[in-house]
């Protein structure tokens, strides 16, 4: 991983922008790039002037919002694999991407249930955000949520890394290693929630079950004079 790392850090230094637009595009579509690291040493490329501002803009902002464009269109293109080859896609190709066949059904059920906020939150955890745009796409999730939490997750995790990774400048292997804790954080986070949201909503339906009491109905009166 640290070679593979150690490559695609190569490639920003060399082809600049267009270079973390497609480390980026190629970590949303499976492959190992490392984004988590990626992000943090671009912000620090910027600070050191190997990525260059724009104008008023500074170079960290641009790479924020270069590696976001990357993320949104890799996982697009992910998704729409998943949309358009469904099945069959999963049990030929699942293997390279770390989703087989007998989890299509489970993550179907589970997008149904808890997929569009899901889509945010899988943004933020390693390994888990390069293939986190294929069961959207294989459960049909509609384009315009998908997009909507894959922008947002994205830009709040390339813009908050870069800017990271500016503020660190030439110490930026001192914030990598945070950044894997606190993924383990967000994974903790939402298990919490879905642990509680389940109690909560069983409860709801359990309590909705139960059968309502009736007023006992007045009974006629038998000692009546004549």
């Amino acid at each position: 991983m640290e070679h593979l790392s150690s490559f695609f850090h190569s490639v920003i230094i060399h082809f600049g922008y267009a270079g973390l637009f497609v480390v980026m595009f190629l970590g949303n579509i499976g492959m190992p790039t490392g984004t988590e690291i990626v992000m943090p040493s671009s912000g620090a490329l910027a600070a050191t002037g190997h990525l260059p501002s724009l104008g008023p803009l500074p170079g960290w902002m641009i790479a924020g919002a270069v590696g976001t464009f990357g993320e949104v269109c890799g996982g697009l293109v992910l998704y729409y694999i998943g949309w358009y080859g469904g099945l069959p896609f999963v049990q030929r190709y699942g293997k390279y991407v770390r989703f087989r066949e007998g989890e299509l059904e489970r993550v179907h059920a589970f997008y149904e249930k808890h997929g569009r906020p899901m889509v945010f939150w899988c943004r933020f955890i390693p390994f888990v955000r390069g293939v986190a745009a294929l069961p959207p796409g294989i459960s049909r999730m509609p384009k315009r949520y998908f997009l909507t939490y894959t922008a947002l997750g994205s830009a709040i995790f390339c813009f908050g890394l870069a800017g990271l990774g500016e503020e660190a400048g030439q110490n930026v292997d001192a914030i990598t290693s945070y950044v894997h804790d606190f993924a383990l954080a967000i994974v903790a986070g939402i298990v919490l929630v879905l642990v509680a949201a389940t109690i909560v909503w069983r409860t709801r339906r359990a309590s909705r079950s139960l059968p309502v009491p009736t007023p006992p109905t007045a009974q006629p009166r038998t000692d009546r004079l004549p």
